[in-house]
């Protein structure tokens, strides 16, 4: 680490001093070097000991731009220039603007500040081992020759305002930052710029919307070693998930080159989640990697005009991750570690957003910002909103949601920054992506749909803090969407975000989650998408009773797993060229399967983690797997796959028996290498004992021994044999659940999906509710839990009463029925005691 003293040109007293280096300051000094640059020291001082690494360099000081201002009696022109300040009229802004920052610009610095960052920036040379033979002998004599001296040394040259990330207000992009600058020349020419920046349009607008005075705050200027990521890759991570708020999580960017492209949204990056508890215990928790399409990369413009130039990325560069799996692991590691020391320093828990960039010269990954996060965070109030379509229409686009909720309005399609005035207050904003630039309309929209950027984009970013619902990254919104067109604007969906045609209508049901009783019976959740579950975390419940594999199979991977077994032999080419598409990335087709299934399970297990979470093992019939790609190859046909070739039968079966050593394979990996042993498997539609051995057997083959690890295995209840003979299966298996559908269809002998019978289904039939009290009654006197997971407690509210007074241990029930079960079932047992 540089051990920088104090010289002639910098006073010894940090109040007063124009510079000062990294290492000299901390999280402390955010008024004499604002929040970016007191980051950085902070990092430095503390965190590079635990092996996190931070670029050096240095800072000038709120007293040299108060210095500057003053010396040059700036601020009453200033004043003038705002004095009829009106940030709702974008003209009247953006003439302000220009005025006050063409006044800074065309003042020169005084000569001793000029000489305290020339100085400064010589030091970094020679730290670096750059040509610095003026840096002892430095005075007027030789400042001309100087200024046209080059030196080898590349610097970034980033604004840092003294009220910049605050917890509750970031400041982020407000102001300028200069990549790949070198030569004290030009040093000096940015920070100049820097300080003049202090008053573009888009901080003049953020400032008075969160209340700060214009001549409160003073700018100060970090000028850091860059880099060279040009040569490698960047991005964004955040120690939380911006969306939801889920707190175990940190979120992953990476794209080619430097790092303004993701900062900006020029590029829709790779983002990758991982799991935090188990990460700082020693597991790999990739919970999920998204490939992004990163079309373009941020390099140096060696030899050019200008000092970085955007370029295209190669396809093969495209198609494959920026980043590999150890960089993701460490990068989230130094987020738990910023993380937790930021939390530690401000007393409270602080979630962070951070910038890190990869050397392409010595492989090294280094961070070079750090910020609270500033939405969650700030989330205090405990409500659960719940943003729910009542119809649908005609699907204009999609791309990345951000948030959860959903806007509606006209919309007005922006591609130039310039003609921003022309955006009405209420309006959708569609655009190819946003910056800094255009924040004086953003908070004035209902919604905004970008073509381009990634979850951490500026536009997502912005969305969030104004409690404003986005689509980023939708290719073609400013093509499919039209000016004046009415729009609805759904994030409530899950990942994917859609943008409908016309005004949909929509709900928002609103839910206190103050004061909820204890319950005696655990109340779980039925979850299919994976993509849901870090939302559907925050209502409150015992974990997860069902995690259907079908809904990750069918949505997330589309193939069928003995197509990818066996994708050589594959008769139909079409069939065979969408696999091959699907699964680029895969040399080994199987590998895909294992891969998509272990990230989606990993997903829902993290979410409830520590508590259980119950995953069905696949339960398709024929007929249904059939409709996955490459199905028809290797299914049967069936007369009624209702009660033909379908669970457990299947596992044992030589003609399947590979395929479900893929689901085991990734269950394995969720419990394993991810350390998420909240997970319990469960088998389906097990007939008999004996079928039950047979599968046990065939899952230890792949590690899942049962008793290993704390392993436990429950199987469903869900033919009449499993009532029947409760008592073996007892001695197999470790718990039940009840599944009340397939359970009253064979109890009665009906087909549940014939029309001609429905009337008949009804899982409230005594002969159902019969079979019910009868396994409950045998689980519990073998000593195994037993709950329920089918659709009944959710539809009919008093047959959860009725599965109360039996004392079943927990009934899983769909989200949207959770808490309206929750408090009715707290009456029945108060109701049950007395």
């Amino acid at each position: 680490m540089i051990n920088i003293a104090t010289d002639k040109h910098q006073s010894t007293n940090k109040e007063i001093s124009f510079v000062l280096w990294f290492e000299e300051v901390g999280i402390q000094d955010i008024p004499l070097v604002g929040g970016k640059n007191a980051s950085l020291g902070e990092m430095i001082q503390q965190l590079t000991p635990k092996g996190v690494n931070v670029p050096t360099g240095f800072a000038t000081t709120a007293y040299a731009y108060r210095y500057f201002i003053t010396q040059a009696e700036l601020e009453p022109k200033l004043r003038q220039i705002f004095a009829d300040l009106d940030v709702d009229d974008v003209n009247n802004l953006r003439i302000r603007g220009k005025q006050a920052r063409a006044l800074i610009l065309n003042t020169p610095f005084p000569e001793e500040l000029e000489l305290a960052i020339s100085t400064a920036y010589f030091k970094l040379c020679e730290r670096y081992g750059a040509r610095a033979d003026f840096c002892d002998r430095f005075d007027s004599e030789y400042r001309d020759k100087c200024r046209e001296f080059s030196y080898d040394v590349d610097v970034a040259v980033r604004s840092s305002a003294t009220a910049e990330d605050l917890p509750d207000a970031s400041f982020a992009g407000q102001q300028e930052t200069y990549l790949n600058v070198n030569g004290v020349k030009n040093v000096l020419e940015s920070c100049h710029k820097c300080f003049a920046s202090i008053f573009t349009d888009r901080a003049i607008s953020y400032r008075t919307i969160k209340g700060f005075d214009h001549f409160d705050i003073a700018l100060s200027v970090g000028v850091q070693k860059m880099v060279r990521s040009d040569l490698a890759s960047s991005g964004v991570m955040f120690s939380i998930d911006t969306e939801t708020g889920f707190k175990n999580a940190a979120l992953v960017t990476a794209a080619y080159g430097l790092g303004e492209n993701v900062v900006q949204g020029a590029v829709n990056p790779d983002e990758f989640f991982v799991f935090k508890p188990t990460l700082q215990q020693g597991f790999q928790p990739i919970l999920s990697k998204r490939l992004g399409s990163k079309e373009i990369k941020m390099i140096y413009d060696v030899g050019g005009t200008k000092l970085t130039k955007n370029v295209s990325v190669s396809e093969s560069e495209r198609c494959k991750y920026a980043i590999s799996d150890e960089e993701v692991l460490t990068l989230a590691k130094w987020a738990c570690i910023i993380e937790d020391h930021y939390s530690q320093v401000r007393n409270t828990y602080t979630p962070m957003d951070i910038e890190w960039a990869k050397d392409g010269q010595t492989g090294e990954l280094f961070i070079v910002q750090a910020r609270p996060e500033t939405v969650q965070s700030q989330k205090t109030e405990n409500v659960l909103r719940n943003y729910k379509l009542n119809g649908t229409s005609n699907v204009l686009v999609t791309g990345r949601a951000v948030g959860e909720s959903i806007g509606q309005g006209s919309a007005r399609v922006i591609l130039d920054v310039h003609k921003i005035d022309q955006f009405q207050p209420g309006e959708v904003l569609v655009t190819n992506r946003t910056d800094p630039d255009w924040e004086p309309i953003m908070k004035k929209a209902s919604a905004i749909v970008t073509n381009q950027g990634g979850r951490t984009c500026h536009a997502a970013i912005i969305a969030r803090e104004m409690g404003i619902p986005a689509i980023v990254g939708c290719s073609t919104a400013t093509g499919n969407i039209k000016t004046g067109q009415p729009v609805t604007v759904s994030c409530s969906e899950g990942e994917e975000g859609k943008v409908y045609e016309g005004l949909v209508p929509f709900e928002v049901e609103e839910t206190k989650l103050d004061n909820l009783p204890q319950l005696r019976t655990q109340i779980l959740m039925n979850i299919g998408n994976p993509e849901e579950a870090f939302s559907l975390a925050a209502i409150p419940c015992d974990g997860v009773g069902l995690a259907r594999l079908e809904f990750i199979i069918a949505n997330h991977i589309k193939v069928h797993p003995l197509a990818l077994m066996h994708f050589a032999q594959l008769e139909d080419t079409c069939v065979k060229h969408e696999i091959a598409q699907l699964t680029r990335l895969y040399d080994h087709k199987p590998d895909f399967f294992v891969d998509k299934l272990t990230q989606g399970i990993g997903n829902i297990a993290a979410a409830f983690y520590p508590k259980p979470v119950i995953v069905r093992m696949s339960d398709f019939k024929s007929n249904e797997y059939a409709n996955l790609l490459g199905g028809k190859q290797f299914e049967p046909k069936e007369e009624n796959p209702m009660i033909g070739w379908r669970g457990a039968s299947r596992y044992y079966d030589p003609k399947y028996n590979q395929a479900f050593g893929l689901e085991c394979q990734a269950l394995k990996r969720v419990r394993d290498e991810m350390g998420l042993t909240n997970l319990i498997p469960m088998i389906p539609f097990c007939r008999t004992p004996d079928e039950g051995r047979k599968v046990l057997e065939e899952m230890a083959k792949y590690g899942l021994k049962r008793g290993e690890n704390e392993l436990q295995i429950y199987v469903m209840c869900e033919v009449p044999s499993n009532v029947i003979l409760a008592d073996e299966f007892s001695e197999i298996f470790d718990g039940f659940s009840i599944g009340s559908n397939d359970l009253t269809q064979l109890t009665l002998g009906l087909d549940r999906d014939s029309a001609l019978v429905a009337h008949i289904f009804d899982e409230r039939n005594q002969a159902v509710k019969q079979m019910v009290r009868m396994v409950i009654e045998k689980a519990k006197k073998n000593g195994r839990k037993i709950g329920i997971c089918g659709q009944a407690p959710s539809d009919y509210p008093e047959f959860a009463r009725f599965l109360v007074e039996l004392g079943i241990d927990s009934i899983s029930l769909n989200p949207d029925s959770v808490l309206k079960t929750y408090l009715d079932l707290a009456e029945v047992e108060s109701k049950v005691q007395n």
